[in-house]
């Protein structure tokens, strides 16, 4: 008889330059994850809550929205990337392809670009990689790039540092093509009549009017999603070192703010979007805890065609989400997250 006690996940010298993992699992999206992350993240775009309103433009069911797509090939990568990370700082050219339906399965692989030892903290360093996600016909569905902060299991150990061009991968949005004879206007009541192409105008900044809680049900999402980091479920190991540990408290899944952030824009930027096309940049610049309320504001940056479909456009926007802290009567605005975001909008002129 033996007692064997495991290490799980990579710390930051087992990482290779180069190497690519394929994570175990993959997930299937069921009704009830589909609903349940849906529901939660408050998105208002009827494409993800309405099937008689996708299948009439041409989708097989209800659009995944782009944070359960993240959320879940994300999660897939956390054994073997950042199980063992202190956190997650910053999102890299995230494109989205083919659509996801309830009943795909999303399989996911990341490469290694790069490893580098903190120059303030012995213990810590940063990994750079790049993760693709499939679904069962091998089209993609989401790709991105990634820095994280993982701890060393041994603070002398050796690291295979460097970097490594990332591969260049050809990932587009797919969407269900224009019908001139389609009656999309008898569906228009069922989206916002003010977020069409025209609506929305460079320079403006939204503040979205609802907040969102996170309430101690983020342990619950986080398993969900498959996500096994333990600074996301594991009082006790917090308990033992809270140092080391953002806050000496649980962080909350950065897919679950993230999520929040798109939905709460959603009514007043999304509502009327067939798809996101690509996140150029994103971070968490706060960590999130039970108790937060989280909020949201869009900065219009631009706006341009998009080739080739006359019927949309394409919006340059910057995401951010906030919360507020109390000390004494004062008040804080505390940033909490930052994306650089561009999705595709429906035109009135097409759809109405």
């Amino acid at each position: 008889m033996a007692l064997i006690r495991k290490k799980t996940g990579n710390f930051l010298e087992d990482f290779r330059l180069g190497k690519t993992l394929r994570h175990k699992g993959g997930r299937t999206i069921t009704e009830g994850l589909f609903a349940h992350f849906t529901d939660f993240s408050l998105t208002t775009n009827p494409l993800h809550k309405n099937l008689r309103y996708a299948r009439a433009y041409g989708y097989e069911g209800m659009l995944a929205p782009p944070g359960l797509v993240l959320a879940v090939a994300f999660s897939q990568t956390v054994e073997d990337i950042s199980e063992n990370a202190r956190a997650n700082l910053e999102y890299i050219d995230m494109r989205f392809g083919a659509p996801v339906y309830i009943g795909d399965t999303i399989e996911t692989e990341t490469t290694i670009l790069g490893v580098r030892p903190s120059a303030s903290r012995p213990e810590l360093g940063v990994v750079h990689v790049q993760s693709v996600g499939r679904k069962q016909s091998g089209e993609i569905v989401i790709a991105y790039q990634r820095k994280v902060q993982v701890f060393k299991h041994s603070v002398d150990a050796d690291l295979d540092e460097g970097q490594v061009e990332p591969e260049s991968i050809d990932v587009s949005p797919v969407l269900a093509p224009y019908d001139k004879k389609a009656v999309y206007a008898e569906l228009a009541h069922l989206s916002n009549d003010d977020t069409y192409f025209e609506d929305l105008n460079p320079g403006d900044t939204i503040e979205h009017s609802r907040g969102r809680i996170v309430t101690d049900e983020h342990i619950f999402l986080t398993g969900m999603v498959d996500n096994t980091s333990q600074v996301h479920c594991n009082q006790t190991m917090i308990d033992r070192d809270p140092a080391r540990y953002l806050g000496g408290r649980l962080v909350v899944y950065g897919g679950i703010p993230f999520a929040l952030c798109l939905g709460l824009s959603c009514p007043d930027v999304a509502d009327n979007s067939p798809c996101d096309i690509v996140y150029p940049t994103g971070r968490h610049t706060a960590p999130i805890f039970s108790g937060d309320t989280v909020f949201a504001s869009t900065e219009i940056r631009g706006k341009r065609d998009l080739p080739h479909r006359p019927d949309l456009g394409v919006l340059e926007v910057t995401l951010r989400g906030h919360k507020f802290e109390r000390s004494g009567d004062e008040e804080k605005r505390v940033e909490i997250f930052y994306l650089e975001r561009e999705l595709a909008v429906k035109r009135r002129s097409h759809y109405t």
